[in-house]
């Protein structure tokens, strides 16, 4: 059994007081039942965040920082037939203008339905076939292309750029025909009827788009259970929500981790916050340190703080 925690931790003064405050006790029981067997600790600007550093480590995927193959993935779950193609996903977002920086919303609170996110793409299909893209609707929010110049093209994470400043994140793709599709897609969009409806009803205008996850598909195993509770929460800042979030997973997959730990049957941890990613694996042990494990405890918040 291999769980795999994104956002279990976040670089904040908020965050570190609500983990030094949270009682996760079966948590706690089976870190000490563990050891950590491996740390990939990184600058937090890193366009590959830690949890998926380390679902692609686990895979046995290849791919530098902002080259794994997400999208292929997503694609080929979506029934889009990939093949050897490099494959992008393109998420249609909001971009919210402040006066001192542009911000990415979580594409979440777009609600884009089914009918407007096919209609949306059907008008901007032919800026990226122009150009010699393949173009395929996954779902509502995962819109897809295919082309060489996606094989190892870098692109920072969804993840990294929600609540963010996108243009410290955009300078990160220096392909200047992406960067000019993106231009030329805002402009079709501002005044697109679409947005015009959605502005009637108050909801949030479709009015850009992020690129993420390019490259050729590559085999996955999915030997991994990701648990992806804390992810919303965190992402909206929402620290009460979280918090509940950590409980509700201390008393889930957590505690089922715990039984097969205590059964003696193999277990495998990964941790994950904005730095790093911490691995941490049930190992072979005598009678004593089976017998010294049941009155031994953790302090969770420590580690958390450290990712």
């Amino acid at each position: 059994m291999h769980l795999l925690i994104p956002f279990a931790s976040a670089l904040s003064e908020t965050a570190t007081q609500v983990l030094r405050d949270l009682v996760l006790p079966n948590l706690a029981q089976l870190l000490a039942r563990l050891t950590l067997t491996e740390r990939d600790d990184a600058d937090v600007l890193t366009l590959s965040p830690p949890h998926e550093r380390a679902w692609a480590h686990a895979q046995g995927w290849r791919g530098a920082d902002g080259c794994l193959p997400f999208a292929a993935q997503a694609a080929a779950a979506d029934g889009v037939e990939v093949g050897d193609l490099a494959w992008g996903l393109v998420t249609p977002t909001h971009w919210h203008v402040g006066r001192d920086h542009v911000t990415l919303a979580d594409p979440a609170a777009l609600r884009l339905s089914a009918d407007e996110s096919r209609a949306a793409l059907a008008e901007l299909r032919g800026l990226f076939e122009s150009e010699g893209f393949r173009v395929e609707w996954g779902a509502a929010s995962r819109w897809y292309v295919a082309h060489e110049r996606l094989a190892e093209l870098p692109t920072a994470s969804l993840d990294r750029v929600i609540g963010r400043n996108v243009e410290l994140w955009m300078r990160s793709t220096q392909d200047k025909l992406i960067r000019r599709l993106q231009s030329e897609l805002q402009l079709l969009l501002y005044t697109h009827a679409l947005n015009d409806e959605r502005e009637q009803r108050g909801e949030l205008t479709l009015n850009s788009f992020w690129l993420s996850g390019c490259g050729r598909a590559q085999p996955a195993p999915n030997n991994v259970r990701v648990d992806g509770t804390l992810r919303a929460p965190l992402l909206a800042e929402d620290w009460a929500a979280w918090a509940q979030a950590w409980r509700t997973l201390d008393a889930g997959d957590v505690a089922a981790c715990l039984a097969v730990a205590r059964a003696d049957r193999p277990v495998t941890l990964t941790l994950c916050g904005d730095r790093g990613a911490h691995r941490f694996e049930s190992m072979p042990q005598g009678v004593w340190q089976r017998v010294s494990n049941r009155w031994k405890t953790s302090e969770p918040h420590i580690l958390l703080e450290s990712l």
